[in-house]
């Protein structure tokens, strides 16, 4: 079982940053696909942004320009820079980890509150 243990969330003002991590307890590359999905109050999960094994990356239109998802495989972290934070970025952010076998894992997620 994979175990992907979240940090760096919490309270930041508009047009602040914050920086999520996402430790996973195996090698983050070799054919995986991870990234981080978030929930606001009220709304569904969003598809925030992902890293593949080549290092190509996507991002959600809301955030391009904003967000910087990155990985360092020798940590088993891949990383979140969330910068010009909005009131509308407000939202439980978890990690997830997609296999070559098409199994997926979680986070158990990490509060960011932007506060205006």
């Amino acid at each position: 079982q994979v175990q992907l243990v979240e940090s760096g969330g919490g309270l930041v003002q508009v047009g602040g940053s914050l920086t999520l991590s996402c430790t996973a307890s195996e090698s983050i590359f070799n054919g995986n696909v991870m990234g981080w999905y978030r929930q606001g109050p009220g709304k569904q999960r969003e598809l925030v942004a992902r890293i593949f094994s080549s290092s190509s990356t996507t991002y959600a239109d809301s955030v391009k320009g904003r967000f910087t998802i990155s990985g360092d495989n020798a940590k088993n972290t891949i990383y979140l820079q969330m910068n010009s934070l909005k009131p509308e970025d407000t939202a439980v952010y978890y990690c997830f980890k997609l296999n070559y076998r098409a199994q997926i894992y979680w986070g158990q997620g990490t509060q960011v509150t932007v506060s205006s």
